[in-house]
């Protein structure tokens, strides 16, 4: 959770929504690693987990991340939950709740859908304090 942290906190410092994702393959080799680039990519799905996921898949050259798990600082919105599972991420670990734009535990619950294909292990809370603090201090400032 310490590299996703580190990349929420590039990607504050480039002025865009802290948040951080890594993916780490079943040896705990570090495929991929990204922030949101949402701002200085122009595009609404520059989400940081979307990055590193595709990072990892050319990494792999798979479009499939089997036996590889996912770090996101705050819990994935229902664009990435869907990629998550089309991935077919073998375990999800995030930090922060997103209470108004979840989509693991909260909002669309995209994993619980009847037609969700794959459904990684789910581990939430994980550095939960810093990433919210993360986010709140941005949107203060932006206040």
């Amino acid at each position: 959770m310490d590299l996703a942290l580190a990349e929420a906190e590039a990607a504050a410092a480039r002025g865009e929504v802290p948040v951080g994702a890594a993916v780490i393959d079943a040896a705990g080799r570090v495929l991929a690693r990204a922030g949101n680039r949402v701002e200085e990519l122009a595009d609404p799905g520059a989400h940081a987990e979307m990055l590193a996921i595709r990072e990892a898949c050319r990494a792999l050259g798979s479009p499939r991340l089997v036996d590889c798990d996912l770090y996101v600082t705050l819990e994935p919105c229902p664009m990435c939950a869907q990629a998550i599972s089309l991935a077919r991420i073998r375990r999800l670990y995030w930090g922060a709740d997103d209470p108004k734009g979840g989509g693991t535990v909260n909002g669309a619950r995209i994993f619980a859908a009847a037609s969700c294909h794959h459904r990684p292990e789910l581990y939430g809370g994980f550095g939960a304090e810093r990433a919210a603090r993360l986010l709140t201090d941005f949107f203060k400032a932006r206040r």
